[in-house]
């Protein structure tokens, strides 16, 4: 469906986009996924032909970004993170007046936005101002009008920023039924909207690509890999690195703080290993004070954490 090929931008001499690939196929749901700053909202942009690549290719079907911009954008349907309404008009009257910009049939213009109505739940502030409704519905006329059309891909930019937590689980629900006829792409740095909403994940990080799986495969890839979180009193990290290298099963030692007051570590193990006891025994020989001593496993969030803070 979609075909992105060493795709690049640059802003004079910042790289934004820095030569990225990646495929989105037919009736996927894929979330571009990464901090602020990451790329995101520019990649989107280029990938609606918004902005112009500096590099690369993008071909969508049959299509060329360069040779066909304007049949992409017939297929395609655009949410930006600031929904582009006007707050004056009454809910109908806008999307009225967007099925006309998109030259959707008189005859059918009625049924398809009581379609999108029903769709998105914005039947009963049909007859309010824009201006005056929450963020949560503002989010839904703003995928109305993103739908009107019919778009085989729909693109959302971070859908569900600003909302509060049942409108967040409103809209998700609302792009899953979306998505079981359509291709969906949508950005957002909130790792659980991706997790209970994606197919697949494109993470990046500084403009590159630094994953590009479904979530269960990514928690799979870093098998049942554990570290134990250990805050101590009296410690010096040297003290403490020299300490634990030795140890069977441990496989680094990474400084998280270090004050004054005290020290916390993340100490990385191969996965058959716990080497808790010997720890204990190494603190045993010395006068550290343990205020913290936990294993915990790989998640989502510390895969992301680690993909996209190690190059910081």
């Amino acid at each position: 469906m979609i075909q992105v090929e060493n795709l690049t931008k640059y802003f004079h001499n910042f790289c934004a986009v820095d030569a990225i690939s990646f495929d989105i196929q037919t009736g996927e749901i894929l979330g571009l996924l990464g901090p602020n700053g990451a790329g995101k909202t520019t990649t989107l942009r280029m990938l609606t032909g918004f902005l112009q690549p500096t590099a690369g290719s993008i071909r969508v079907k049959d299509y060329s970004i360069d040779e066909h911009p304007l049949e992409i954008k017939r297929i395609l349907g655009y949410l930006p993170e600031s929904a582009p309404l006007y707050h004056d008009m009454l809910v109908y009257d806008y999307l009225n007046y967007v099925a006309d910009i998109r030259e959707i049939d008189k005859r059918r213009k009625l049924d398809r936005v009581r379609q999108l109505g029903d769709l998105c739940g914005i039947n009963t502030v049909m007859h309010q101002p824009i201006g005056e409704l929450s963020k949560g519905y503002k989010q839904r006329v703003g995928l109305a009008h993103a739908m009107m059309n019919d778009p085989e891909i729909l693109i959302l930019d971070e859908p569900t920023s600003g909302l509060d937590p049942n409108q967040i689980v409103e809209i998700r629900q609302i792009i899953k039924r979306i998505g079981k006829e359509k291709t969906i792409i949508l950005s957002t740095h909130i790792l659980s909207e991706a997790e209970a909403t994606c197919d697949r994940v494109v993470i990046i990080n500084k403009g590159k690509i630094v994953a590009d799986d479904s979530t269960e495969n990514l928690k799979e890839s870093a098998g049942d890999k554990k570290y134990i979180q250990l805050s101590l009193q009296k410690a010096d990290f040297k003290s403490v690195d020299t300490a634990f290298a030795a140890i069977e099963g441990i496989t680094g030692v990474t400084r998280i703080d270090e004050t004054d007051h005290q020290l916390d570590v993340r100490i990385d193990c191969r996965s058959a290993a716990d080497p808790r006891v010997d720890i204990y025994q190494k603190i045993k020989q010395t006068d550290w004070v343990v205020l913290e001593f936990h294993q915990k496993t790989q998640t989502l969030e510390t895969i992301f954490r680690e993909l996209t803070m190690e190059s910081e």
